[in-house]
């Protein structure tokens, strides 16, 4: 596994970057969906979605889109604001991961784990005493494993209704200090 520090750099996202962000989202669907791992977000373009290119507009605006970048091109994201209503809030200041999300042409540099150092760091700086992220908590769990194996621990799992059905969620967190 390479490490993407060398030619990766950080730069906050805005607006203009949205369409960026949504090509990362569709990507991701695509590489899950020819590993018959559409229960995390289906098999159909999030791009597609207005709710979610909504949600990404606003964390944008909000401030809270930051994006690695290699020269010109967009190949990591990272969002950072308020936890959705499903999970229960904290009882202290936190930073709280609502977009994570890499190029799966990258898989294996780092780019994900150098996008949570950069978390990190705006909580350290925040004051926040503790990072958080939900992701998706169904089937083998692997997405659960990976942020565990970034530092974080599992706390509250959670469903969310959709449709017939129900997605599984886990909160994880990492304590700073």
């Amino acid at each position: 596994m390479g490490d993407s520090t060398e030619w990766t750099d950080i730069r906050r996202g805005g607006p203009d970057d949205v369409t960026a962000v949504m090509a990362l989202l569709d990507g991701a669907v695509a590489w899950l969906t020819a590993r018959g791992r559409t229960g995390q977000w289906g098999s159909e373009p999030l791009s597609d979605s207005r709710r979610l290119t909504t949600l990404i507009s606003g964390i944008a605006a909000d401030g809270g889109l930051h994006l690695a970048v290699r020269g010109d091109a967009v190949i990591g994201a990272l969002g950072v604001g308020q936890p959705p209503e499903y999970v229960s809030p904290a009882a202290e200041p936190e930073l709280y991961i609502v977009l994570l999300v890499t190029d799966r042409d990258h898989a294996g540099e780092g780019l994900g784990r150098r996008l949570l150092a950069y978390a990190r760091r705006l909580a350290v700086a925040s004051g926040a005493g503790v990072m958080r992220v939900d992701c998706y908590g169904g089937g083998d769990r692997a997405l659960v494993g990976y942020y565990e194996r970034q530092g974080f621990t599992a706390t509250q799992s959670f469903t969310v209704p959709q449709g017939d059905t129900t997605w599984p969620g886990q909160v994880l967190e990492q304590r700073l200090g």
